[in-house]
């Protein structure tokens, strides 16, 4: 039979006018036609970004990354090696995401079963970093700043600045925009010791000051 085209030595595809100048596409990597990359994004060893795919300015795409079509990625977003982004999924900017995390887009797939039209959406929230081997179930909304720990299983939306853990994630303290533990005071204020910014608790929620 004849192979599909893809299986030819490695050379990166694309539409021209979709890839910024100044983005890095390794030569084992496949670009499809349609997908888009902008500025100073990177693209390493033997990555499959589809069509309709968005990779945002200064991003990068680690060793093995799939990105499915349509998944946004904004900007400064790093992907570690190994991470399947499947259809469903936005990331908004300076989101952290950490090798061989994985997420999913159906809740109860069945090989036999034909669920492409029951995709639920998740998302990543600027600034949020998920931690290596972690799993996100689909249709849950992960924070801004939130912080999900290595091998931890998120089931549920994740609260801005939230750190969770654990299998299934349970709720474990709140993190600085920096990425550092916050300890409040009995008044609820805390401060990052990094970068000396201010915390407000009330009920649950955390504001900047």
């Amino acid at each position: 039979m004849d192979l599909p085209q893809h299986w030819s030595p490695p050379q990166p595809r694309f539409v021209t006018s979709s890839i910024h100048p100044t983005a890095f596409v390794h030569p084992s990597a496949i670009v499809d036609e349609g997908a888009v990359l902008y500025e100073g994004c990177k693209v390493w060893h033997f990555c499959h970004v589809m069509p309709e795919a968005v990779i945002g300015e200064g991003s990068s795409l680690g060793q093995n990354t799939f990105v499915a079509r349509g998944v946004i990625l904004g900007k400064n977003v790093k992907v570690q090696n190994n991470v399947s982004l499947y259809e469903g999924l936005t990331v908004e900017d300076d989101v952290f995401l950490g090798p061989s995390c994985v997420f999913t887009n159906v809740r109860n797939p069945r090989s036999a079963v034909n669920r492409r039209g029951e995709y639920e959406a998740t998302l990543v929230k600027r600034g949020a970093t998920i931690g290596a081997n972690a799993t996100i179930r689909c249709g849950v909304t992960l924070g801004a700043h939130s912080f999900v720990a290595a091998g931890a299983v998120v089931t549920e939306d994740v609260p801005d600045h939230a750190l969770v853990m654990g299998v299934p994630a349970k709720h474990a303290g709140w993190m600085s925009a920096h990425g550092v533990q916050l300890a409040f005071d009995s008044e609820g204020r805390a401060t990052c010791p990094e970068s000396g910014q201010s915390y407000q608790l009330n009920n649950h929620e955390i504001t900047p000051l």
